[in-house]
């Protein structure tokens, strides 16, 4: 399996065959080293339905035709705008052909704002457990330091956690330090930070706060083999 983070909180997932595109924001994300147009990912997998996370998924979707795996409401919007979905909830898993999607809380909100200005309710946010080849992924999506994810950490063996470290819209380095030790994750990366300027944080804040578990500030296009 390889991973690799490409900005904001773009995870692209390589396993069996599949490529796996996690929360694609490439059109407007000065620090992603994708180009929407070139993407030609086999699924989606998206978090909640802020701009910033659904991003490009209706383009590179109709483009090559990708499974778009979504909370339901998203999900079901997004079959509205002629997209091949799998809606799923918070606490449901489902073993597809590429590895098994499971959502987890995450506490934050979830709207998508059309172009006319409209505001499009999405349903719950959430973080997704992603397994393959025996290793799981946990992208925790947009989301506050919550205390379940002792419980998440306890029920999977994880072997990367992505965590947003943005702050003012998500956890700040120091929740997610602390977020860390609940989920005892093999390896912590910082995402969802300086894409914008509410969000700006050094990264080495959250690894230097990180004192029992391994963590890496991983650059836009950095991957890594699991």
């Amino acid at each position: 399996m390889e991973i690799s983070y490409h900005g904001h909180s773009i995870v692209k997932v390589k396993t069996g065959g599949k490529e796996i595109l996690i929360d694609p924001y490439i059109t407007d994300n000065d620090l992603t080293d994708l180009k929407a147009d070139e993407q030609k990912p086999d699924v989606i997998l998206l978090t909640h339905g802020h701009n910033d996370h659904v991003g490009d998924t209706i383009a590179i979707a109709k483009s090559c035709d990708a499974l778009v795996v979504a909370p339901n409401e998203l999900a079901v919007w997004l079959g509205w705008q002629g997209l091949n979905t799998h809606g799923m909830n918070i606490g449901g898993a489902k073993k597809f052909d590429f590895g098994t999607v499971k959502y987890t809380k995450a506490f934050h909100s979830s709207s998508y704002t059309t172009e006319d200005g409209q505001i499009i309710y999405t349903g719950m946010p959430a973080g997704i457990l992603f397994t393959a080849e025996g290793k799981t992924i946990y992208h925790a999506g947009d989301t506050s330091l919550f205390g379940d994810m002792e419980l998440i950490g306890k029920r999977n063996d994880i072997d990367v956690a992505f965590l947003p470290i943005g702050d003012n819209f998500t956890m700040g380095p120091e929740d997610a330090a602390y977020a860390v030790e609940l989920l005892n994750p093999k390896l912590a990366v910082p995402v969802h930070f300086n894409t914008f300027p509410p969000i700006q944080q050094d990264p080495a804040a959250f690894t230097e706060l990180v004192k029992h578990h391994e963590s890496k500030i991983m650059e836009p296009g950095e991957s890594l083999s699991l």
